[in-house]
């Protein structure tokens, strides 16, 4: 039977975030919340049950551990910065995952597998806040359009018509589109606050 989402929400408590997070990646740990809701709504669509999914920039593995709680076929998490990845794998055996993950170094933009499978993309790209990083979730996009069937993906809120007219031009059509919170806590010494809570979008894209 499928845990609701607020059991997934529990088990995803556990997932520890970055012990040194690089502004420049802007490494923030997705909440469990939003994981969930993006990964419950997922499922109910018929995108994790039996596929193959990729976790694009996957840090700690946040969206990649939900999606091996509702069992996929295969899950992989790849991320360019190899000590995320070193926690990713703590976090899996913490929360015992129905499906094992590969976790894999290299860049989420220029991906360094393939797949013939069914694959659903799920990400939380760069936002491109940070100086000398703008646009930075267009790269991701270019990738997803190259190796998925279908993807979710979790946006700085106002992006609808860049998502859309992206995936317009790159053979996907936007299909779903959700507004979400993202509580980011108090991460680098330029955060003013303990914590703040960021609206967000979330897209399902179906792509040819």
């Amino acid at each position: 039977m499928m845990a609701t989402k607020s059991e997934l929400t529990q088990q995803l408590g556990v997932v520890a975030g970055f012990d040194d997070p690089r502004v420049e990646l802007e490494q923030y740990r997705t909440p469990p919340e939003l994981a969930a809701h993006l990964v419950h709504t997922a499922d109910l669509q018929g995108d994790i049950d039996g596929k193959t999914v990729l976790d694009l920039g996957c840090g700690t593995g946040m969206l990649a551990l939900a999606a091996a709680l509702r069992g996929p076929k295969a899950v992989v998490g790849v991320d360019l910065d190899l000590e995320p990845l070193s926690t990713a794998q703590q976090n899996e055996r913490r929360i015992a995952t129905k499906t094992a993950v590969s976790w894999i170094r290299g860049d989420a933009t220029r991906l360094p597998l393939s797949t013939s499978e069914s694959t659903t993309v799920l990400m939380n790209p760069p936002f491109g806040a940070q100086k000398g990083n703008k646009h930075a979730d267009r790269a991701f996009l270019e990738e997803t359009a190259t190796v998925a069937d279908v993807s979710y993906s979790i946006h700085n809120t106002g992006s609808a018509d860049f998502v859309e007219s992206f995936a317009a031009d790159n053979g996907g059509t936007v299909t779903h589109a959700f507004a979400a919170e993202f509580d980011l806590s108090r991460t680098f010494p330029f955060h003013t606050e303990d914590s703040k809570v960021l609206d967000v979008e979330l897209f399902r894209i179906e792509w040819e």
